[in-house]
């Protein structure tokens, strides 16, 4: 086992990870009590070394080999015990302890695993059902695992798989709202999160085109490229509607993932409630700023100003939604 000096410096190593990465949970997560905030740093420690692997510029080959080990490494919490040794892997010896003090699911935190396959594999979405899919995979199982940690406030009487459902919602909802505000620098990556069906709906792809992912990107890309470059005014106001309904179809379905997730703060303790509060509210203000000004996303990511972050935050803590 660990010493305590040791779990100390990884927990600090989690801390200053999450602080520096996690540019929109971290307001939130500062929120939480000592024992829950290390908690949930070494949680975010660990899903930002997977979608590193998975964002990474290795070889196919070699990312599935890392994101094997990764798993092995989950595997060897779950059946070995927190108490094992883990060397040098910081992440790892905060995780461990983690999941020592809080009933941590080392299978639920595989599930972001296998939504990073997904990524390396290039995997196409058709239809939003299956979009939903990979959603549960890599942001509802984080949703999960946060709850795991907030626990349910005593007295609330609210039923713990309820509970779970509700905050898997709330995770597909921030990755939802993740996939609108990456549109332009996933495209120029070669990805394409928004489902097939709704590319042809909103005439983006021709009515019979499948195309792969990878071509899917270049149709898009070049849809963006039109509207944030332009060449012609009459041809760049009908292509810049076209996108500006897209997206707004998307946010729309994005809120409603919102409204129904945002209902597990009732269950949590305020300073919990204060925490999801104030990560949701940074992604629902941000995801209605795409809605009001979805032609944006054709020029870059979009983003809200640290003093806005701030201020919800402080919402947040006052048990007010953004």
């Amino acid at each position: 086992m660990s010493s305590a000096t040791e779990i100390a410096a990884a927990y600090r190593h989690c801390e200053s990870v999450t602080r520096s990465q996690a540019a929109n949970f971290y307001y939130g997560i500062r929120l939480l009590p000592g024992e829950r905030r290390r908690a949930m740093c070494a949680v975010y420690a660990f899903a930002r070394r997977v979608d590193d692997i998975g964002d990474g510029t290795l070889a196919r080959e070699d990312k599935l080999r890392l994101l094997d080990g990764e798993d092995g490494a989950l595997a060897a919490i779950e059946h070995a015990g927190p108490d094992t040794e883990r060397g040098e892997d910081l992440v790892m010896v905060a995780l461990s302890d983690a999941t020592r003090r809080f009933p941590l699911s080392a299978s639920v935190l595989g599930e972001l695993i296998d939504g990073v396959r997904m990524d390396v594999a290039g995997t196409s979405y058709e239809e939003f059902d299956e979009l939903v899919v990979y959603c549960r995979r890599v942001a509802g199982a984080i949703g999960r695992v946060c709850l795991a940690i907030f626990g349910l406030r005593a007295g609330a009487g609210a039923d713990p798989a309820h509970a779970e459902r509700l905050a898997d919602e709330l995770g597909v909802a921030l990755q939802l709202t993740n996939i609108l505000r990456d549109v332009r620098e996933d495209a120029h990556n070669g990805r394409v999160y928004l489902p097939g069906e709704d590319l042809r709906r909103f005439g983006v792809l021709a009515a019979d085109e499948r195309p792969p992912q990878s071509e899917a990107a270049e149709e898009l890309l070049g849809l963006l490229a039109r509207v944030s470059g332009g060449s012609g005014a009459n041809g760049r106001l009908a292509e810049a509607e076209r996108l500006s309904a897209l997206v707004r179809f998307e946010c729309e379905r994005a809120r409603e993932w919102f409204d129904r997730g945002i209902a597990l703060t009732g269950m949590l303790d305020r300073r919990s409630a204060a925490c999801v509060l104030a990560m949701a509210g940074i992604y629902r203000r941000l995801l209605e700023r795409i809605d009001a000004r979805p032609q944006e996303v054709a020029y870059g990511r979009m983003s809200l100003p640290m003093h806005e972050k701030a201020w919800v935050a402080a919402r947040g803590m006052l048990g007010v939604g953004a």
